[in-house]
């Protein structure tokens, strides 16, 4: 194992139903998120082969030139393909420096929701030119929302609420998997330039895998520095989101978090944003905040992951500024 300062918690026990496991594991989850906020998470049950098929297919996937990517742009749902400098987070002043691909729970036009107009949903955006892709993607967004739903099981009891609490909260989730391709940054780079600039996510908690190449840093709070997440074999990198936080009143942090792929070569990760319900209501007074202490106003769970949707892609700032 490499060294870091990040926790390390096996999941095994949870995966398979044991309640004294699952206690365990919500005492390191706890510890994790109420300090630095991330944490590893190893034994967690997605088989390799699936993880290995997905890897391969984002590998495949951007090395289609350009233009042939661009057949499956993003679109309005927030599916598909964004090009290098399509995504700037709040703040930075410089666009990433990384393409990726986005996918979503697969609904039918004729879903309720989507006739509904409800954002973000809908069928996915396939490419024409790779039709390997959907199923090995679309398997591996499967395992890894399995695991997030066991993973949050030990969350609500880290939080002293009910086992379950999380899942009716799921029942129509909001979970975004991202292949993302970092190119190499060019050794002259500004130091402004980042392959993901710092930034918190957006929404309950996020299950990464990455390649061994690194380049994943995370501010660690209690000391002002930025520290290594370094590629541990078999792993996969949580985090508290910001709607986890907002949920927890700030008893969990969201933390600051940026990618630099200084390392020469092209660096691949697959990040599964594992969100609630378009309507799930964010209230911290569900988790024990009085109405003196909540520090948030409720909010629906879709609507804010919109809002910083739409605040971070270039794309989503052009259709705003086409509807005026």
């Amino acid at each position: 194992m490499p060294a870091t300062r990040i926790p390390i918690i096996d999941v095994a026990g949870v995966r398979a139903g044991d309640q004294q496991a699952l206690r365990r594991v919500a005492k390191e989850i706890h510890e994790a998120c109420t300090t630095i906020g991330f944490f590893y998470i190893v034994n967690h049950g997605l088989p390799q082969a699936t993880i290995d098929a997905a890897a391969q297919a984002a590998r495949t996937f951007f090395a289609f030139p350009v233009d042939t990517k661009r057949r499956a742009a993003v679109n309005h749902r927030h599916r598909g393909f964004n090009a290098l400098g399509d995504a700037t987070m709040y703040q930075a002043k410089r666009p990433d420096y990384k393409e990726f691909f986005s996918i979503g729970l697969e609904l039918p036009e004729d879903d309720p929701d989507v006739l509904a107009g409800q954002a973000l949903r809908g069928p996915n955006n396939w490419p024409d030119f790779m039709p390997g892709l959907r199923p090995v993607l679309y398997d591996y967004y499967e395992a890894v929302g399995a695991c997030g739903a066991d993973l949050l099981r030990a969350v609500a009891v880290s939080l002293g609420i009910e086992e379950n609490f999380f899942a009716p909260r799921y029942t129509k989730r909001m979970q975004r998997t991202q292949m993302v391709y970092y190119p190499p940054q060019p050794p002259q780079s500004d130091e402004d330039q980042f392959g993901v600039a710092p930034h918190t996510d957006y929404g309950c908690i996020t299950l990464l895998w990455q390649d061994q190449v690194g380049g994943l840093q995370v501010r660690e709070i209690a000391n002002d520095t930025w520290v290594e997440a370094p590629p541990v074999e078999g792993s996969f990198v949580v985090n508290v989101g910001d709607l986890l936080a907002r949920w927890t009143n700030d008893r969990f942090r969201s933390t600051l978090h940026r990618v630099i792929n200084a390392s020469g070569r092209e660096r691949y990760s697959i990040a599964t944003f594992y969100d609630p319900t378009y309507g799930a209501l964010v209230d911290p007074r569900e988790l024990g905040a009085s109405d003196a202490q909540s520090k948030y106003q409720p909010v629906a769970a879709g609507d804010y992951i919109l809002g910083r949707i739409n605040d971070s892609m270039g794309y989503r700032k052009k259709l705003a500024a086409t509807a005026q």
